[in-house]
């Protein structure tokens, strides 16, 4: 029997991907408590990054509008570790805090923009639970050379 949010995912056309494999020492989420931590999680699609390189304007550049997709898709992956740690999204009480990292030209200043991929997908799955803190954060380099990455933290039921 599917969950209240495993019926929004359908009703959005939203299949949550497989979990990636971690590309070092570490496990994709963790619980402590009440609480779900996810590692930073890339955009893969198919196992594979669909853009890599940093984000800003200009001729070789990672188009910001195109990397709010990766985020979304960054947090897609984080919320399908959630799923394959918990079991049952239905136990997520509320989306507690998002971290995006955006790999960044030194003159992009709009990662917000770009980290809103990730808090509106939330947001359109989680509704009201959806609203989070957050920070965006322009760093030099990502693994992979990936354009963004997305952590979440989660409050459960039990």
């Amino acid at each position: 029997m599917a969950g209240v949010v495993d019926a929004r995912l359908v009703e959005l056309g939203i299949t949550l991907p497989d979990v990636a494999a971690p590309l070092a020492a570490y496990v994709p989420a963790v619980r402590t408590g009440p609480y779900v931590y996810t590692s930073g999680q890339l955009p893969f699609v198919d196992g594979a990054l669909p853009a890599t390189g940093k984000v800003g304007t200009g001729e070789g550049l990672v188009d910001p509008h195109e990397a709010a997709g990766y985020a979304r898709t960054a947090a897609l992956n984080a919320l399908a570790a959630v799923k394959a740690l918990v079991g049952d999204l239905d136990e997520v009480v509320r989306v507690v805090r998002v971290v995006g990292y955006v790999a960044s030209d030194p003159s992009f200043t709009g990662q917000p923009a770009v980290v809103n991929g990730a808090s509106t997908v939330l947001g359109e799955i989680f509704g009201e639970a959806g609203v989070h803190a957050r920070s965006a954060v322009g760093v030099t380099v990502l693994p992979l050379d990936s354009p963004v990455e997305v952590e979440l933290m989660v409050e459960l039921r039990s």
